[in-house]
């Protein structure tokens, strides 16, 4: 029995809290494949300056995945310096073939690499489940979400395991980035920051992740307001742009090779955005895009919050929100119920899917200056310490054990017993 209709016949979840539910997922087959893309060395480009390319190579992983499956809708997570895919059989190589020829792009126009792995569902939910749902960003557009560990545990396999990476394209072409669009000026925060938050569940906490992200959700609420509140998108302040520095990572990628070529593709996205903003201005309807309302529908369509086996978002606050959040965050670490990573920029970045621009378009939103990549970082150095206090508390307790056992008439205490990390 074929499985190819999986994903496609879940059920649409439409409130944003559901997706910490582990009862609103549903196992994914084990038939189908996990295909992962990301920056080698992405720290490393952040800190050079090139932010923006590093961002734009995961977006251009999912629109060369997306146009090499159409109209298939594939589920994917956005990750800042990558993205996370779910891919039937049927339709693996076409999907695997866009990402490698991506993988060309980062070598040939950005001088970076990009890791591109395969590895089975079934592989990777030997060790842990891996569980799909998805949720309605707009009536057109669907947003998928992971939980279980399966799909972080296929992802540490690819990058640790040299067997499940792909390096070449058995096809030649180049990949299909039709649609992929980086043209608005970068999103200033409406309160003065943008925080890129990735909080993750502790395996050994005494209660279930749905109460964890809940409550994580419930605090930013109280401490920054609605949804509408820290939205990192306003649209008063959405402009697009028309500074050719800002626009090359697109140019870069989308261009074919040549001064030539890079300047009429320039003053193409230039034409373009003039048109753009000048019928947005005028809110005029035009080839049956209603731009009146088109960054209401931009807004509308962000994923700027998503569940990918831990919690993402990207929000807006002020400075004293901001230390009101982290300080919530720090109790509730030393309280040993979840670990966390975040990023300080004052703005946030956009880049565009369009498949339609009427109905069909999505916005991969990060945090400017390293965003959820540089708030990874900072998370798998908690993880790490944790894991360390573990080890040493394990062997503390070793040792507490053997003394007992050899010298019942001594008491052994310890200030780390009773405080479990």
């Amino acid at each position: 029995m074929s499985t190819q209709d999986f994903y496609a016949s879940l059920p649409v979840l439409t409130h944003f809290l559901d997706l910490a539910n582990p009862r609103c997922y549903a196992d994914a087959p084990a038939d189908w494949y996990v295909l992962i893309t990301d920056v080698v060395g992405s720290t490393q480009a952040i800190t050079q300056g090139k932010y923006k390319e590093v961002n734009l190579l995961g977006a251009s992983s999912i629109i060369a995945a997306v146009n090499a499956v159409a109209p298939f809708e594939l589920p994917f997570v956005f990750g800042g310096d990558g993205a996370s895919f779910l891919v039937p059989p049927a339709y693996f190589h076409a999907a695997r073939e866009a990402l490698l020829k991506v993988r060309q792009i980062a070598q040939q126009s950005f001088g970076m690499e990009l890791r591109v792995g395969a590895v089975t569902v079934a592989a990777a939910a030997t060790q842990y489940p891996l569980k799909v749902a998805k949720f309605q960003l707009t009536p057109t557009y669907c947003q998928a979400s992971f939980i279980g560990g399966g799909m972080t545990y296929a992802t540490d396999l690819i990058k640790a395991e040299a067997v499940y990476q792909v390096t070449q394209a058995t096809s030649v072409g180049k990949a299909d980035l039709s649609g992929l669009e980086c043209r608005w000026q970068d999103l200033p925060s409406r309160h003065g920051q943008t925080l890129s938050l990735i909080v993750s569940v502790m395996p050994s906490a005494q209660r279930v992740n749905e109460q964890v992200y809940r409550e994580v959700l419930q605090q930013i609420q109280q401490i920054c307001g609605t949804a509408a509140d820290y939205h990192p998108v306003d649209i008063t302040k959405l402009k697009l742009s028309f500074n050719a520095r800002r626009l090359s990572a697109e140019l870069k990628a989308r261009s074919r090779p040549g001064w030539w070529h890079r300047a009429i593709y320039l003053l193409k996205m230039l034409a373009e955005n003039l048109l753009g903003a000048c019928l947005m201005r005028q809110q005029i309807t035009a080839g049956d895009v209603n731009w009146g309302g088109y960054k209401e529908a931009v807004c509308a369509a962000s994923d700027y919050q998503k569940i990918d086996d831990v919690l993402r978002m990207v929000i807006s606050s002020s400075p004293q929100q901001t230390v009101r959040l982290v300080q919530y965050l720090e109790r509730r670490l030393k309280a040993g119920q979840l670990t966390y990573g975040i990023h300080i920029s004052d703005r946030a970045l956009m880049t565009c899917l369009i498949l339609d621009r009427r109905d069909r378009h999505f916005h991969l939103i990060d945090g400017a200056d390293g965003g959820y990549a540089l708030a990874a970082k900072m998370l798998k150095a908690q993880l790490h310490q944790k894991a360390q206090n573990w080890q040493t508390y394990a062997t503390l307790a070793k040792r507490r054990q053997r003394l007992r056992s050899r010298h019942p008439e001594i008491v052994v205490q310890d200030q780390s017993e009773g405080a479990r990390p």
